[in-house]
């Protein structure tokens, strides 16, 4: 990438030589670098050229309440200028820290009244799997360690939750636990079989996490991850039903089931939690990020059930204690920032915007299935996929080297609209503050960049 400012060219430099970037394609990124984004205001960013652009991205499923908030930099500020940090280990603790534990047992749904908070969702959901050991090891039940996950789920990319991640492309080249972590296949309805009805696939996926669980022995099984909505795997919504009866099967066999709300906490939905608002479910756990502080801070949560806790909390040997945390738990900037952004969501009423404005984002965008190779629209409010096909009778691919999510963000961006590309997907989960204005150009700029790619891949003759 050519920067004619020379302070941005030595800067894109900089983070081509050094800087590892996460999913890093370095067959191109030699040459390519990344794309420098300088400022943002509202629902647009603006690169290091001063091109603007309408995020349709949310910097990663993120910036809920969009960019340039004052009163977000200032309750920073503030916080720093009281007391910036401090441990949370054994005794000590923060107004921040303390205030915003209360705010998320208020806002989570049944009895999830406890917090453990990291740095953002990978923690979270590692520090699930460590809880619910220790857990059942409190409980007498050593042998109950297993974790059950799906296909194309995403959970984090720590060593424990990229394993219990199901997206086989992330683990190429990588280690995964094999022996804890066992996946059953994604409850994807657009790849059912043909002549399938809906409610005799959501039976198939609800009696195949129970062969699963039998076949491992109830015993030795601890714990479900289930996303409300799966995003990184391309936006799966699972058949009506199914989140609730997995969760009973899950509980007819002491297994613990956990609600990964890393993204669709704080109003992706429309809700401040999916799970039940949503999906009708109080699970035992809820993890939590992204959302929570908009992105302007790392900050993640697990969220606990009395039950889990009223178990947790009784020393398991005299003189033992709860070793588990980090160092930045309950870090009081972090907790100061989710407060203030708790409190633009309230006041604001951005989750009552994401259900408006979001049906009409979802209507909308169902429109481009006019076009020959959109195969699925699919999605909820402001989490939405694009699913690109050859042939949309048989749903069979495009040839991955055509590129065609990559080549459908690159129009895109040139028209300066930013979509997500995954291979032969398109994601979009922007700011959920988007106007009927904004949603208008996004999907106007998105057909006119699939029209485009289809024009290129019949030139290349990939169709």
């Amino acid at each position: 990438m050519n920067y004619t400012d020379k302070n941005m060219q030595d800067v894109w430099k900089k983070d081509k030589d050094h800087h590892i970037h996460p999913w890093t394609d370095f067959a191109t990124f030699e040459d390519t670098g990344a794309m420098i984004l300088s400022s943002g205001d509202k629902a647009h960013v603006v690169d290091g050229e001063g091109k603007k652009y309408l995020d349709g991205i949310g910097g990663l499923w993120c910036v809920n309440i969009g960019y340039g908030r004052q009163e977000i930099a200032q309750a920073m500020a503030d916080q720093v200028m009281k007391i910036p940090y401090y441990s949370a280990f054994g005794h000590h603790t923060t107004q921040p820290a303390a205030e915003l534990s209360a705010k998320l047992a208020e806002l989570a749904p049944g009895d999830l009244n406890h917090v453990l908070y990291g740095c953002g969702g990978s923690v979270a959901n590692d520090t699930a799997v460590r809880l619910v050991h220790f857990y059942f090891n409190q409980l007498g039940k050593p042998t109950k360690k297993k974790i059950i996950s799906r296909v194309d789920a995403y959970h984090g990319s720590s060593y424990m939750t990229m394993s219990i991640t199901g997206v086989k492309f992330d683990h190429i080249g990588f280690d995964v636990e094999k022996d804890l972590v066992h996946h059953i296949s994604c409850p994807n309805p657009y790849r059912r079989p043909e002549g399938q009805s809906l409610e005799a696939f959501c039976d198939e996926k609800v009696q195949e996490l129970e062969d699963k669980i039998l076949e491992l022995g109830p015993d030795n099984v601890a714990m479900f991850f289930a996303e409300p909505i799966m995003g990184a795997g391309g936006v799966i919504v699972p058949p009506p039903g199914y989140h609730k009866r997995t969760l009973d099967v899950c509980h007819k066999y002491g297994v613990l089931y956990i609600s990964d709300e890393v993204v669709t906490a704080f109003g992706r939905l429309g809700h401040m939690f999916a799970s039940e608002e949503e999906f009708g479910i109080v699970p035992d756990i809820i993890t939590c990020a992204k959302g929570l502080t908009s992105g302007y801070i790392p900050l993640g949560a697990t969220i606990i059930s009395d039950k889990i806790y009223n178990v947790i909390n009784k020393p398991q040997a005299e003189g033992a204690l709860f070793t588990h945390g980090y160092t930045y738990s309950g870090h009081p900037v972090s907790c100061a920032v989710a407060l203030k952004n708790i409190e633009i969501l309230e006041r604001e009423k951005i989750c009552d915007n994401a259900k408006t404005m979001g049906a009409y984002f979802e209507s909308q965008l169902r429109n481009l299935m006019d076009l020959p190779i959109v195969g699925d629209v699919r999605g909820k409010k402001f989490m939405i996929c694009i699913e690109n096909v050859a042939d949309k009778e048989t749903k069979e691919l495009i040839d991955a080297k055509a590129k065609v999510g990559d080549r459908i963000a690159n129009h895109c961006e040139d028209a300066g609209l930013l979509v997500r590309p995954l291979a032969h997907m398109n994601i979009l989960s922007p700011p959920l503050i988007l106007t009927k204005e904004n949603i208008d150009f996004l999907v106007s700029t998105l057909r006119t960049a699939i029209e485009k790619t289809i024009s290129d891949l019949k030139t290349e003759g990939f169709l």
